[in-house]
Formats: C-alpha cells, structure tokens, sequence
C-alpha cells in the first residue's frame, strides 16, 4: 500500500480549505432514572430470543462501542469481540451481513439517519416521525429515530432473534409477526415486564401502566445518549478556544480541512456530512442480501431509495474516537486505521490491490466471506460507482492526518459515564 501512494494522481484543481466547524452541537438531557434504566437493558442478554446476546455483544466499550471484527457472529456465537467463536451446538448461519457502527454522539440532534444504509430516519411527514423499513407496520410511540434504531436488531435472526424455531421470538419474525399483539416485540416487552425489578424501574420512568417495547428502546436510547457523548476531545477544546493542537494534529488538521479534502464528507463537528458516497470500499461476507436473494453483494443506499444513483454508496461515519473503533468500512474491511486512510486516496487503486488477509473475522471460514472479491463482474460494478477523486499525499502528510485523527478521541466517552453493570435483573450474563 505504501507503494499506492506513489502512483497516485493530484486532481488539477485543489479545493479551497473547508471553514473548521462550531462546537455547538445540541444534545437532550435524558432523565437519569431512564438513563440507569437503559443501561441495564442494553447490557441485558434478555432482549434476544434465545437469551444470549445483548446490545452490548456487538456495541462494547471495549471495543470503542462496536464489536472489534470486520463482520460479527451475533446468535450463535461464544464469547465477544475479536474472541469470538462459533457455538458448535447452535453455529450462526451467516456472518452479520455490516460492520457494527460506532455509537459516539448519536444522540446529537444533526444524526436523524440510522444504519449504513439509512434505512431508518427521521421523517415528519410520516404519523410517527420516523420512516422505518417496516413502514405502515411501524408501531407508535418511539420517541425518536435513534430510540426505534436501537430495537431493531432484535427483529433479525443473525444479530439477535435466533434462528427458526429454537425460540418464540424467532418464530415470530420467521412467520412476520413483529408487531402487534403475539408480535416478537410484545414477547419481549411481556418479558421485561415479568421481572421485578425492571417492572420497578419502569414505574419510576412511565408510572404503572404496561410496558410496551417502544418503552423499552426510549430508555435505551436515553442511556445511549448519555453514557456516549464524546464532545470534549482535544479539538472541541481547540475549537471553543480552550487549548492548543500538537503540531503533527494541527500540520493533520490543515490537511483534513484544506489538500486533503476530507472535509468534503466528513463534515461538521463530528466529521459527517450524514450523507451517503459511493467510495469503492471493498466488500466482504454474505452482503445486506433478503433471504431469497441467492448474491453477496451489498448495493448500500440504493437498497433503500431503488436509485441507480446511490449503488454502492453508505453513509459517511463520525470519525469520534476512531482510533478505538477498528475495523473500518461498512464491511469492515479494513482493522487498520492507516489502511483505511490509504484507500480514500485512490480508492479504485486500493480496491484493485485489496488483501483479503486485512480483515478481521472470526469463526473460522464462511463460503460467502470472499464471494464478491472473487467475482469480476461485481467488483467493477464496485469501481464504476466510485465518486472519489484521486489525490496525492506523502507518508509524512498521512502521519499529520493519523495524528489530527487521535486528536478527536474523547477519553470519559470511551471508557462510558456509567459503565458496563456487574449484574442485570435477568440474571443472565453480562458481556465484559
């Protein structure tokens, strides 16, 4: 890769440097008796049908809130993180199809998009302000797209619903009854609700009526908001004006705003214009496929919007705490950082070139894991909707933006405000 730099070709006309962003961005303040209320729920194995994967099995602090791999394991997996391992008596049937994203600052008003794909956003024109891929369907109360986002990998067999008929709530999704009465989601709100202890913690947040599983993503998503707000890193200081960048950050925060472009998508406070490009990103595993499709390729966005357009493309991720967050890219390709920022240099290049040994999966092989890398008809259809400009850095001016990249690392976000709990009122076993 190191030689890839070399070759690279300078666009003719730099682009003026970007303005540096406001450190203004606006967050709720949850209540803190839902916060603790969520946090023990989202640590809770209780909210997968077979009662072994927890919100927090994908999204750990250990792991800078996602789960240390290029592609999870989810139901049917021992262990957490790069440890991971198959269950013999119960093996996933797949490797979860994305990269589990990061969830620093979500909670910030400006993210209204959910997912790599956007699947899941906010949308006012809709009765419950949110367009979800369950449209219609869509049950009320959810007070915001970051709370009905939160819920919904309990609703997929590989992530934490199980698989066919070894629990009620994958029967129910298999039969598509998620909503609803005998939905899977009031199986586990009926769940939550006949423990002691969370039916306490509810009355203090709801009062005495039942509780319902938009109840239950609220709290998780007040919990989120809280314990992962990362807005006091090294450059939120230097931009309220209250500190001084290292040289190599500040040389690295002249590139990211100026010749570099980065800022171009990665805008804002939080490095994210939340919007989706098309960046050549090399695909691994099983793909974001239905289950009668019979390809691994994952076509990003235009799933969602059915425009040619958008193939390929996926949201533009925060770069908060991104030093912690490895592996990169919707597939998480890439488990190292520098990689990953060599590849925004030419990123047809890059994928021509790519290693399958860069990524990080455990559990051993899976037939789908090289599928697309394998297939040449898919992989220029991957290039030809690249929208990235080739640009030329050397290795000194990649080490500057390394550097300014650390300097967005928020230290009390990283460890969480409340941390991972000892014990859940389920009783079952926490992830540490």
């Amino acid at each position: 890769m190191r030689r890839l730099i070399a070759l690279l070709t300078i666009a003719a006309s730099p682009l003026l440097a970007e303005p540096l962003p406001r450190a203004d961005a606006v967050f709720a303040e949850p209540d803190m008796d839902a916060v603790r209320l969520g946090q023990l729920l989202f640590y809770d194995p209780i909210l997968s049908g077979s009662r072994t994967v927890a919100c927090a099995s994908c999204h750990h602090p250990r792991f800078g809130t996602s789960d240390g791999v290029s592609l999870g394991l989810g139901d049917g997996a021992l262990g957490i993180g790069p440890e991971m391992r198959l269950d013999p008596e119960n093996p996933p049937e797949q490797r979860i199809p994305r990269n589990a994203p990061a969830l620093f600052n979500i909670g910030a008003e400006e993210f209204t998009h959910f997912f790599h794909d956007g699947r899941l956003e906010s949308d006012p024109t809709r009765p419950s302000g949110i367009r979800t891929p369950l449209g219609a369907d869509m049950e009320q109360g959810f007070v915001s797209a970051l709370a009905a986002q939160a819920m919904f990998p309990v609703l997929s067999g590989d992530e934490m619903a199980g698989h066919y008929s070894e629990n009620d709530v994958a029967q129910a999704v298999r039969r598509g009854m998620l909503t609803g009465p005998g939905g899977a989601w009031a199986i586990l709100a009926a769940r939550i609700e006949a423990i002691p202890e969370y039916r306490s913690a509810f009355d203090m947040v709801i009062g005495p009526r039942p509780v319902t599983f938009a109840d239950i993503a609220n709290v998780i998503a007040d919990f989120m908001v809280f314990e992962w707000r990362a807005d006091d890193s090294p450059f939120d200081r230097y931009l309220r004006g209250q500190g001084d960048l290292p040289e190599a950050a500040r040389m690295g925060m002249d590139l990211f705003y100026g010749k570099a472009r980065c800022a171009t998508c990665h805008a804002g406070q939080f490095q994210t214009d939340h919007g989706f490009h098309a960046i050549a990103m090399p695909q691994i595993g099983p793909g974001k496929a239905a289950r009668f499709e019979r390809h691994n390729r994952d076509i990003g966005r235009m799933r969602v919007t059915g425009d040619p357009a958008d193939a390929y493309a996926f949201r533009t991720p925060s770069l908060r705490n991104v030093t912690a967050t490895a592996p990169y890219g919707h597939s998480g390709a890439y488990a190292d950082l520098r990689a990953v920022v060599e590849h925004h240099l030419d990123p047809v290049a890059s994928l021509e070139v790519y290693e399958f040994a860069s990524a990080l999966l455990p559990g051993g092989g899976f037939a789908s894991d090289r599928a697309v890398l394998d297939d040449p008809v898919e992989m220029a259809a991957i290039a030809d909707a690249n929208r990235l400009e080739p640009i030329r850095l050397t290795e000194a001016e990649v080490d500057a933006l390394l550097a300014f990249l650390d300097a967005l690392t928020d230290p009390v976000a990283l460890t969480g405000r409340l941390g991972i709990p000892d014990t859940v009122p389920s009783g079952l076993k926490v992830p540490q």
